[in-house]
């Protein structure tokens, strides 16, 4: 039968469904017309073949509705830059880079910075082989300059511009907008009240118009109902919040760019003048310019430094005071003062904190010849708590006994406080009470002519030669101030004289500081205004009644949830009815009650005739009645956006 039906469905000049009721035979009809009329001349395979068709033709039909494409037009690269950017001033996407920036700052403060100490960098690549080249390659030693801290540092600031101009545009709107009429129904609005009173309408009004002025809303009268407005000033500290946050962005961006930072150890009686050969060690913004320096100099007069005598703290530093002559400009006055821990001296936009101090033996060498050398004091380093110091002291201007020019070097220690009985080398106090030099001699080449960066403090040895003894033993030495270390072979001679106070100087200069504690103190103002001041509004109406009194109706309705508004809205009641006070109850019962002590027909049929109008509006009207009250009323607390 399915093969037959498939046949005649494909035949060309297949007949239609006779009404006897015998489709096969129709269909054979059919398929014998589509192929010549005879079944001899195709055959079987013939009639194999067109039922093969009639069949595939047939599972090709479907009563399932037809695939339809839509054609979406494509929104192109403008509507692709549009949505990217309302993505990125949305407030949300601005808290995901707030938040990001905050954990980007993190490797900054736990991995040391080249910027900040580039010893310590060198240190832990030194002792991470694996992990440096990695933190290389992803700017960890150099976080706050990296390119994607900078980048979540743009998109951050972008982000709060595009929020904030749009805002407040909005925000100059509502300024110049009016406040927003009374609805129909107050008594639908979370905070409410009415009462009766003698006053005319426009005496209750205008009274309460006069209270709201000075209570400081915005008061707008239309027809039967004045309408106010208050707490504007919560958009405005919301926009001053992140107003702040961008010039935070801006000040701290402007620090980083024009910054510079340098630290100089200067020797008691020494002075420093502000400029870049002055300094031991600098570094600057990439925006920095040499002519940005502040001009100034100091001479340190003086450096006291105090410690604790006994107890578990003894040894620690209680004070440090550096006593300086500073002036200002090429030809500035000079004054004195004092630099302390945490009181820099400011100049400009630079500080000058007192960093370290430590001590810095007086030595005088003689050559060969008996002439004087070198002179002066000798910075060293401290190496713990009670300023045991190693240093070198180099002379470069130096002849032996044949007038032969060499060069000499020593290094060793120096410790304030000697302890004889100790056996060591280290000094018991910081304070100087028994001063001792330990230093070995070397001489041949310092490698000052090589060209290479050196340090003061270090001593390269590789092309020197130590001084021996006469018994072939290195040449070493304790020595007491006043005392000398004679040279072999009447080489010269080096003799202790005493020591000097050095102080370590840091001077920073850094634009945009006011600015930050500008923003940060405008933000903290910002966020409380946007937290604790509440937007609401206040709707009085008063409508004569059908006994003659005024009916006046209050109603409240916060922009944002307030459990004052009913508090507020009492009080403001409470002051309209100083003008408007309510009817007494007793009265109003007895101007009611008729002679016989029953209700009035009129006032019956009238209040018969508000419930009985009351009761015929239809829920269509009710609900007609309750959305024109919140449109009038202004958007839902709960949807508001602040």
């Amino acid at each position: 039968m399915r093969t037959t039906d498939s046949a005649a469905d494909a035949g060309t000049d297949g007949e239609a469904r006779g009404t006897d009721g015998e489709p096969a035979a129709a269909g054979t009809d059919a398929a014998n017309g589509a192929t010549g009329g005879t079944s001899g001349t195709g055959g079987p395979a013939e009639e194999t073949r067109v039922a093969r068709e009639a069949e595939s033709q047939l599972s090709s039909l479907t009563t399932a509705p037809g695939e339809e494409k839509l054609h979406v037009p494509s929104i192109g690269v403008v509507g692709w830059a549009r949505w990217f950017w309302r993505q990125l001033t949305s407030m949300r996407v601005a808290l995901i880079l707030l938040f990001l920036l905050s954990l980007a700052a993190i490797p900054g403060s736990v991995i040391p910075q080249t910027n900040v100490d580039a010893v310590k960098v060198e240190q832990f690549q030194k002792q991470h082989d694996v992990l440096s080249p990695v933190y290389e390659k992803l700017q960890l030693f150099d976080v706050y300059t990296s390119v994607w801290f900078s980048a979540i540092y743009i998109l951050l600031f972008v982000s709060l511009v595009g929020c904030i101009v749009p805002r407040s545009w909005q925000f100059v709107g509502q300024l110049r907008s009016r406040p927003p009429r009374a609805p129909r129904r107050l008594d639908r609005m979370p905070a409410y009240t009415t009462w009766r009173t003698d006053a005319a309408p426009d005496e209750v009004l205008t009274g309460a118009r006069r209270l709201l002025s000075g209570r400081r809303f915005r008061v707008e009268r239309e027809g039967d109902a004045v309408a106010s407005e208050k707490g504007y000033l919560r958009e405005a500290g919301n926009l001053l919040f992140h107003i702040a946050l961008i010039v935070l962005l801006l000040a701290f961006a402007a620090g980083q760019l024009w910054k510079s930072d340098g630290g100089k150890l200067i020797v008691q009686g020494q002075g420093f003048s502000n400029t870049l050969t002055q300094y031991d060690d600098f570094k600057s913004g990439s925006l920095f310019e040499p002519d940005d320096l502040d001009s100034f100099g100091f001479t340190l007069d003086d450096m006291h430094a105090t410690y604790e005598e006994s107890g578990p703290q003894k040894g620690t530093a209680r004070d440090y005071r550096a006593d300086i002559s500073y002036w200002q400009g090429s030809g500035g006055k000079e004054q004195r003062t004092r630099i302390k821990v945490n009181h820099p001296l400011e100049i400009g936009d630079s500080k000058v904190y007192l960093m370290n101090t430590g001590y810095a033996p007086v030595v005088s060498v003689k050559d060969g010849k008996g002439g004087t050398a070198y002179r002066g004091p000798v910075p060293f380093l401290q190496q713990d708590g009670n300023l045991t110091s190693s240093g070198v002291v180099k002379v470069t201007d130096y002849r032996d006994a044949k007038g032969r020019k060499d060069q000499l070097g020593f290094q060793g220690f120096f410790v304030p406080t000697f302890d004889p009985t100790s056996g060591r080398m280290f000094s018991a106090s910081p304070t100087m009470r028994n001063p001792v030099l330990f230093l070995t001699a070397y001489h041949g080449d310092l490698g000052l002519d090589y060209g290479a960066a050196q340090n003061v403090y270090q001593l390269d040895t590789k092309r020197m030669k130590q001084f021996k003894k006469a018994d072939g033993s290195p040449l070493a030495k304790k020595i007491l101030p006043g005392e000398t270390m004679k040279l072999p072979d009447g080489g010269g001679e080096l003799k202790f004289e005493g020591a000097r106070r050095w102080a370590q100087f840091q001077v920073v200069h850094q634009v945009g500081n006011g600015w930050a504690l500008g923003g940060a103190l405008a933000a903290i103002g910002g966020l409380a205004g946007s937290l604790f001041i509440q937007r609401r509004r206040v709707w009085v109406r008063a409508v004569p009644g059908p006994d003659g009194t005024t009916v006046v109706e209050m109603a409240g309705l916060g922009r944002s949830e307030s459990a004052r508004l009913p508090e507020e809205l009492g009080d403001l009641a409470y002051a309209v009815q100083a003008e408007a006070p309510p009817v007494d109850e007793q009265d109003e019962r007895d101007r009611r009650d008729g002679p016989d002590g029953q209700d009035g027909p009129d006032e019956q049929g009238t209040a018969g005739n508000d419930a009985r109008q009351h009761d015929d509006r239809t829920h269509d009207d009710r609900d007609h009645d309750r959305d024109e009250d919140e449109a009038s009323a202004g958007p839902s607390p709960r949807g508001d956006r602040t």
